[in-house]
């Protein structure tokens, strides 16, 4: 990779497998600093890199994996990098193998096998000879196989092409490895075996991820915060309860500080009514003559002096206690959370707002033109301002489900399939895909708020922690936390509001503090929601009314104790 000439990244060789980071600065196109000064490292073994939306977490790790390159600094990597990014390219053209990484060394093998002895097929292939063996029991592993290597990427869910990628990665064997939150879309069973991979990775690993399960499975914490990269040696509940005392211990001295600039203000305040006092004593004598003139004029030459010297240490005792005070209230957190209000669409109870109808419901053809079970499967009705989340294994179709009922497309008959009874719906899918990436947050959602003020809209963004020059980057550019929120400002502006909103994975790349506001909002949220996750803890706090899983054959079903107590 070619680098600039104040700013370079080397791969020494024989050395144990780490990364180093010395005042590492990047800009984007447009000047907009993303990060400055970085210094610090990461050691052998699994780190998991934490931070808020924005610090520049995926930045780093693009910059650590050469796809970008650093304004300055220098960015030193001992070993070979491999790197899933935050959000899969997933071309309809690509295939298994492709997603894998192993596509040339398998056409290079299968040419081999058949014959053709070119002796740029050994060298592509190199030692692999096992490669579709290997490949075979990686995709075993996480219920593919290796049949399912021509299968085209397009046919797989969000959850099963993570999972692909990762085992790509998994026996590349690189010995350092970038995981740009891996938990995106996987079920609780591959978050599971993720956890198992991750135990034992070859090499060193370094996970951004704001799944604290998979989270704690390392074997150190890294945080991006203030501009400044710290790492502590231990996994993330530890690093939390470390963080949790520095910051009492931080609140008490802040306390300390403050009461002792209160005291030397108090006895500042004191000295000078003490002074003045004194002033107006000896002005007093002075006019009345109470001792000779050359004497008086010498007492109020000490006094003045006196003075001085009391007003200088007094202030330099102030001084002191504020820089203290300062110090202090600089190790105090003070953490930017978003504020979310959804807008009130006022649905009532009784409204209809769609329908769910099992595949098996639709093999039987037995709906009555209302909606009615006549048997043969089920039907499931959203009422009013009801929650209903929908679960399932990766691949079964609940994105698939998601899109043909907002869309309004004919369903296969043997597939679950939706319908609206209401043209206002706000539709969060779960690539964000419906942003436009070469645009600007501000056009994004004037491209649906037409009437709406630029000066309103950047209010609004700015209450999304999106301020400043980051809305006019490409949307591109952004983090995938800060992506969600342009997403998710557009379907504040909506007006009408939305009476239902359809959420696919809306957890995805959220930070703890955002997911506790999407919390929040979603339960104050008078409207209808049908939201799939595979975020049980998130699931279980949003108060859902019911729950329906779909299976591999199309059938939903409702899952009664899923349900909040």
């Amino acid at each position: 990779m070619s680098s600039a000439s104040h700013s370079s990244i080397s791969r020494p060789s024989g050395t144990r497998s780490s990364v180093t980071l010395n005042d590492v600065s990047f800009a984007w196109p447009d000047g907009t600093p993303a990060l400055s000064g970085l210094t610090g490292s990461f050691g052998g073994g699994r780190t998991g890199l934490v931070g808020t939306n924005g610090t520049g977490k995926s930045t780093l790790l693009r910059l650590l994996a050469g796809r970008l390159t650093p304004s300055s600094g220098q960015i030193i990597t001992n070993g070979d990098v491999g790197y899933l990014p935050q959000t899969l390219t997933l071309d309809a053209a690509h295939t298994v193998a492709g997603l894998l990484g192993i596509r040339d060394k398998l056409d290079a093998l299968h040419a081999i096998e058949s014959g053709d002895v070119d002796e740029r097929h050994f060298d592509t292939l190199g030692d692999d000879w096992d490669l579709e063996t290997r490949a075979d029991e990686a995709l075993r592993a996480i219920g593919l196989s290796a049949v399912d290597l021509d299968r085209s990427v397009a046919e797989l869910s969000g959850g099963e092409a993570m999972l692909v990628a990762i085992t790509g990665l998994r026996l590349q064997r690189t010995a350092i490895t970038l995981l740009d939150e891996p938990t995106n879309n996987l079920d609780r069973a591959a978050r599971a075996s993720l956890r198992d991979l991750v135990r034992s990775w070859y090499g060193t690993l370094i996970v951004v991820s704001h799944d604290t399960a998979l989270l704690e499975c390392m074997d150190a914490t890294a945080e991006l915060h203030g501009g400044r990269l710290s790492v502590f040696g231990g996994p993330y509940c530890e690093w939390l309860e470390h963080r949790q005392q520095e910051q009492s211990a931080a609140a008490q001295a802040v306390r300390t500080a403050e009461q002792a600039v209160r005291a030397e203000k108090r006895q500042k305040a004191e000295a000078e009514t003490k002074l003045a006092r004194r002033a107006r004593t000896a002005q007093k004598n002075y006019e009345n003559r109470t001792a000779a003139k050359i004497v008086m004029n010498q007492k109020a030459s000490n006094a003045q002096v006196a003075a001085g010297k009391l007003r200088s240490g007094g202030d330099e005792r102030l001084n002191a206690a504020t820089n203290a005070l300062d110090a202090a209230e600089a190790r105090l957190r003070d953490d930017e959370a978003i504020h979310l209000e959804l807008p009130d669409p006022a649905v009532p109870r009784g409204k209809r707002i769609a329908e769910l109808h099992s595949g098996e419901l639709r093999r039987g053809d037995s709906a009555n033109d209302d909606g009615a079970d006549c048997g043969g499967g089920e039907t499931f009705y959203l009422q009013g301002p009801e929650r209903v989340a929908i679960v399932g294994a990766n691949g079964v179709g609940k994105t698939t489900l998601l899109e043909q009922l907002v869309s309004g497309d004919a369903a296969p008959a043997d597939r679950a399939s939706g319908i609206l009874h209401t043209s206002r719906v706000g539709y969060l899918s779960q690539r964000l895909d419906g942003l436009d990436g070469a645009s600007d947050s501000i056009d994004n959602i004037r491209s649906v708020a037409p009437n709406v003020e630029p000066g309103d809209i950047r209010n609004r963004l700015a209450r999304l922690l999106l301020r400043g020059d980051s809305v006019h980057r490409a949307v591109q550019t952004l983090s995938g936390g800060e992506r969600f929120r342009v997403a998710l400002a557009r379907l504040l502006f909506a007006e009408p509001p939305p009476q239902l909103l359809v959420l696919d994975e809306p957890t995805n790349n959220l930070d703890l503090q955002s997911v506790e506001q999407l919390v929040a909002a979603l339960r104050s949220y008078r409207g209808a929601v049908l939201i799939v996750s595979h975020d049980d803890a998130f699931l279980d706090r949003i108060g859902l009314d019911r729950v329906l899983e779909l299976d591999a054959d199309g059938g939903l079903r409702e899952l009664r104790d899923r349900l909040e107590a």
